[in-house]
């Protein structure tokens, strides 16, 4: 196998991870019961707080996102879930909330479109709701959520917001406390821009306070010991060393950068994304509506005859990975990720790239 140069891989996750961190996993194995950890653990904290702008206990876990996203709900109230979904990935917050036995509500938009956030507040004022699922960044679709709106309105009516910000975090503006959140949760593999493999996760006070009470936390997911460990700067279980180590590394950089300059940066590329693909001519465009996107993914539309796998398959052939449609917008749309280490010089190359490939297809289409 060769390994590329960076900057040719844009998938919406995961995403490319720079050779300098993937070195940092060769570190020496340590005992994750001994100082040396705890100091590890204690600048991991350090940074992920200034990533997540808390100074609460960030709840770190050797698992996917989906553990955190199970988690929260485990560990939420007892009682009835109201589900926003707006796509794949906040249906399947849906499907974990109905698979830890909770009654679970949804209220559902057409793919690519928007929340309409009076209809989340007459749901909330219409029935006594124990949480809010809802997701940040969708991935499937580009759109992105005003969570800070929607856990005001949950807060305005007694019912604690769980956010997904699994791409939205690292890569667009999140403020924790400020904000006044109640949960909020991402993996490793996407604006972090590391291997996959590590979920971070943040729950307030007042989450926490009534954690305890839940009946189903379960073991290995269970927040209120999460936290009892995090606060001494271990983790309960056996935690994946060498991605720490990358992580370690990886919260230097973004130290250095600033989180809010990280914000500008992804901002700036996805902008581009989007004057590039409504310049593209009649049939394409943004899937998400205007005021509404993502910072780190886009999903292209494409117009008949054309299909997201025909467009993954030639831009492999120019050396550069794409995401394609996802679920239902297989055929219709490709995603590019444009988050991580990327910049506006290397999402250059992948836009001229995915211009060429497009020229060729809509050829061989037409």
């Amino acid at each position: 196998m060769t390994n590329p140069a960076f900057g040719t891989f844009f998938l919406p996750g995961p995403t490319e991870v720079r050779p300098e961190i993937l070195q940092a996993m060769t570190r020496p194995m340590i005992a994750h019961r001994g100082k040396a950890f705890e100091q590890l653990f204690a600048r991991l904290q350090a940074g992920l707080k200034r990533v997540f702008l808390t100074e609460r206990p960030i709840l770190v876990s050797s698992s996917s996102a989906t553990g955190l996203m199970e988690a929260s709900v485990r560990c939420a109230p007892e009682g009835v879930v109201l589900a926003l979904v707006n796509g794949a990935f906040s249906e399947r917050y849906a499907q974990i909330a109905r698979a830890c036995g909770r009654d679970t509500d949804v209220y559902e938009v057409p793919l690519g479109a928007t929340l309409d956030l009076d209809e989340v507040g007459r749901r909330l004022a219409a029935k006594r709701y124990a949480a809010v699922t809802v997701v940040h960044s969708e991935t499937s679709t580009g759109v992105l959520t005003d969570v800070r709106a929607v856990t005001a309105l949950a807060r305005r009516h007694g019912t604690l917001c769980l956010v997904d910000s699994v791409t939205g975090l690292a890569g667009s503006e999140m403020r924790f406390d400020a904000w006044d959140m109640d949960f909020v949760l991402t993996g490793s593999q996407k604006a972090l821009a590391l291997p996959p493999g590590l979920a971070f996760g943040v729950a307030s006070a007042e989450y926490m306070k009534q954690a305890p009470k839940s009946p189903a936390r379960g073991l290995y997911f269970d927040l209120v010991e999460f936290e009892q460990f995090a606060v001494k700067n271990q983790t309960p279980n056996t935690p994946a060393l060498p991605l720490l180590y990358a992580l370690d590394a990886q919260l230097e950089a973004l130290a250095a950068e600033g989180i809010e300059r990280r914000w500008a940066r992804h901002s700036a590329m996805a902008e581009r994304t989007w004057a590039w693909a409504e310049s593209l001519g009649e049939g394409f465009g943004v899937l998400a509506p205007a005021g509404a996107r993502s910072l780190t993914v886009t999903a292209v539309t494409l117009p008949g005859g054309l299909k997201g796998g025909a467009v993954t398959e030639a831009m492999l052939r120019r050396g550069f990975v794409v995401g394609g449609g996802y679920g239902k917008l297989k055929d219709r749309t490709f995603r590019i990720g444009h988050m991580g280490d990327h910049t506006p010089e290397t999402l250059a190359r992948c836009l001229t790239a995915c211009g060429e490939a497009l020229a060729e297809l809509g050829a061989a289409v037409g």
